[in-house]
């Protein structure tokens, strides 16, 4: 860029033109502008943490739109703000968990516009990750001179986005009641890598979704109705799968021949006398129709939420050469 710009023509450049593929930077913008009022140049991450948390606590107490473009999730922020809204986490928790998960991008490429950054240097401050922010004399100076203006265009922006975002999410306000629910029963994340040997006695060393051989250095635990929305790792919803085909699915919504497989598969562990039977019983129900019919009532929810987006892995997948689908169906029939 030219030397003829002044440091504000770059911050505006920064807040009205960037991608703004969600909220962050906006919030980042107004965090920085707000903490730069008390004169110091350096700032602890915790107190980053917590203007960045505030914002988003105001934000989205008042105005709980979306905050991102893609309507088939929810940015770390929106996740972190509904767990302590529902007293699901404290304070203190969601603070730590902004200082470790909500900085990771946002910080490093505030200063890009497009796929472009700025002068090659950042332009307001530099940082030392996870520990502090240093703030450049250029961000005291518009801070100093146009903060009124600055925080306008800012409430601007972040308005245009969310509303932006909502157009294009599908019965967002049903699908944000129906990931409360999710929440509010929800369980910390676990090492999930341990079921592998468990699952594989149930899959016959072939991946849920292609049906072909895996490998033992390729092969991930993966959740059928994807964890962003159901928020628990129980085993009723859990299969092994190539990293290849997790990475593919992501967190779509899988089509209903493999929901019918992921009951059969649980039919067959309840068919077994394997201690975790108990756990799917628990989970889902103590007969068979009742949990078909759970399972069923899940997959509509998470629906709503990511709506009508399948991913159906191959198109020349068939479930009738499936093996682990052939060998399963073998052993559901043998037990009747």
């Amino acid at each position: 860029m030219s030397d003829r710009f002044e440091d504000i023509d770059y911050w505006k450049a920064i807040i009205l033109y960037g991608l703004n593929a969600a909220t962050y930077k906006i919030s980042l913008g107004k965090t920085l502008l707000e903490l730069t009022k008390h004169n110091s140049e350096s700032l602890e991450w915790s107190t980053l943490a917590k203007a960045y948390l505030d914002n988003y606590i105001n934000r989205l107490s008042a105005n709980p739109l979306p905050q991102q473009s893609n309507p088939s999730r929810r940015t770390v922020m929106e996740r972190i703000t509904t767990q302590l809204r529902l007293g699901a986490i404290t304070y203190e928790e969601a603070l730590s968990m902004v200082e470790r998960e909500a900085f990771n991008d946002v910080i490093p490429r505030f200063h890009t516009i497009g796929v472009n950054k700025l002068m090659g240097a950042e332009k307001f401050y530099h940082f030392d990750h996870g520990k502090k922010l240093y703030l450049h004399d250029s961000l005291f100076k518009i801070h100093e001179s146009s903060s009124e203006e600055l925080f306008k265009e800012l409430d601007a922006r972040w308005s245009l986005l969310e509303g932006a975002f909502q157009m294009g999410h599908d019965n967002w306000e049903m699908a944000n009641d129906i990931r409360e629910i999710y929440i509010k029963k929800g369980s910390e994340r676990t090492n999930i890598t341990g079921n592998i040997p468990f699952l594989n006695g149930y899959q016959g060393n072939v991946c849920f979704f292609c049906g072909e051989q895996m490998i033992p250095s390729d092969i991930h635990v993966d959740h059928v109705l994807p964890r962003q929305v159901v928020m628990h790792d129980e085993i009723w919803n859990l299969v092994l799968s190539h990293s290849l085909c997790n990475l593919h699915k992501e967190d779509f919504l899988v089509g209903k021949h493999y929901l019918e497989k992921l009951i059969d598969r649980n039919e067959n562990i309840m068919g077994s006398n394997h201690p975790w039977k108990h756990k799917i019983s628990a989970s889902l129900g103590a007969t068979k129709a009742a949990r078909a019919k759970s399972t069923y009532y899940h997959y509509e929810n998470v629906r709503q939420v990511l709506g009508n987006r399948y991913w159906e892995n191959s198109p020349t997948y068939n479930r009738a050469t499936d093996p682990f689908y052939k060998k399963l169906i073998t052993q559901l029939n043998n037990k009747q």
